[in-house]
């Protein structure tokens, strides 16, 4: 009886523990830590959201041209979690990449700004890593990025 009692309660921990990811509640709460990052940094006036989750800022929209998911750009950034922790960082010369090779959240933001454009991304969970780890960033991060978009190729 003892014997069974112990498995009755180790497959209720089990249970409890294997909670299953749900998307929609995920979104709903990357949505609300989005809009008080807003509020509290005084984004309120500048910040336009996409409906896909994703927020973004433009503080110099940039002379040049827009990318688009064809391009190879080069830029300026400083990536964040909400609490202002630095998990990646380029050069002031910037990183260059194809576009169609990075996270959603910048798939979508970097062609909100023309070249020499400068702003910022709030990127919610899904379209950054999801619930996945990566290096320092802990999953289901909405993450921050100050942008300068410096080359369009």
């Amino acid at each position: 009886m003892k014997h069974i009692t112990m498995l009755l309660l180790l497959a209720a921990l089990v249970m409890v523990s294997c909670k299953k990811f749900d998307p929609e509640k995920q979104a709903e709460l990357d949505e609300t830590i989005i809009t008080d990052y807003i509020t509290a940094n005084g984004l309120t006036s500048k910040a336009v959201a996409t409906g896909s989750g994703l927020y973004y800022v433009i503080d110099s929209l940039g002379t040049g041209v827009y990318p688009t998911l064809a391009s190879t750009v080069t830029v300026a950034y400083k990536g964040t979690l909400t609490d202002g922790t630095i998990f990646d960082k380029s050069t002031v010369t910037g990183a260059t990449f194809p576009l169609s090779g990075v996270i959603e959240g910048w798939q979508e933001g970097i062609p909100k700004y023309k070249e020499g454009g400068k702003g910022k991304l709030l990127i919610p969970s899904a379209l950054g890593y999801g619930n996945q780890l990566v290096g320092s960033i802990p999953k289901n991060s909405v993450l921050i990025f100050d942008v300068t978009l410096i080359d369009v190729q």
